[in-house]
């Protein structure tokens, strides 16, 4: 899944950086308000975590701008900010959660799998149904009672899904979920990493829209579908 980092701490920056790649997300880093409030504009991502203290644009006036824009894209405050109007503030603008720094990063990824299933409308870190569910902790995906680890690409395409089950995603959209700034993405990627869950879960996990991209149903995950 792809993140937006938006700190302009450099050291704290680049522990995130290495921890969140780690973990397997693909991760955009910014260090300034108007940097960060451009990639908001031109990129959908999974989640924010954002800084408040930034140079050129403060986190409250970008997060303020992005939420009046109609961007509901889930976003995570860190700060050193920990008295109380700062919070209060914060979460009144549109954030999802705030965390104070210093922070451990294992804190930072279980609240990234919180946010994201708030925006999804599960209370657990299961999303889906009870034929096809996708573990958001263990990086699993249980289809009709099987349940397969993913890779990094394969659950972040699974999530983009999932997310919002039965909408259509172009090809554009989930180049954009998927890969961040500077990685070369071929023609076909998507296509290849599609065929790829297709051959753990069968054909009828994930949908072709003739001309449009491709969708997950849920409750149909039995039913054929077309390449």
């Amino acid at each position: 899944m792809r993140v937006l980092l938006i700190e302009d701490d450099l050291q704290i920056g680049q522990s995130l950086l290495r921890a969140l790649k780690d973990a397997e997300f693909s991760v955009d880093w910014v260090r300034d308000g108007l940097a960060g409030r451009n990639a908001l504009a031109d990129t959908e991502y999974t989640v924010v975590l954002l800084d408040l203290g930034l140079p050129g644009m403060g986190g409250i006036e970008l997060l303020k701008s992005a939420r009046a824009s109609g961007n509901a894209v889930p976003v995570l405050i860190l700060t050193a900010r920990d008295d109380l109007d700062s919070r209060v503030e914060g979460l009144d603008v549109g954030a999802d959660d705030y965390l104070l720094k210093p922070f451990d990063v294992p804190e930072v990824l279980a609240r990234i799998r919180a946010v994201i299933r708030r925006k999804a409308g599960y209370a657990s870190s299961r999303l889906g149904d009870a034929s096809l569910c996708l573990d958001l902790d263990k990086r699993t995906l249980t289809c009709n009672g099987a349940t397969t680890p993913l890779s990094a690409r394969e659950f972040a395409l699974m999530l983009a899904f999932l997310e919002r089950p039965g909408t259509i995603l172009s090809r554009k959209q989930l180049e954009d979920r998927l890969y961040g700034w500077g990685k070369e993405v071929e023609s076909n990627a998507v296509d290849v990493l599609i065929h790829s869950v297709r051959k753990k879960f069968g054909l009828a996990v994930i949908h072709n829209v003739r001309g449009l991209g491709w969708t997950v149903m849920l409750g149909e995950t039995g039913k054929g579908a077309t390449a």
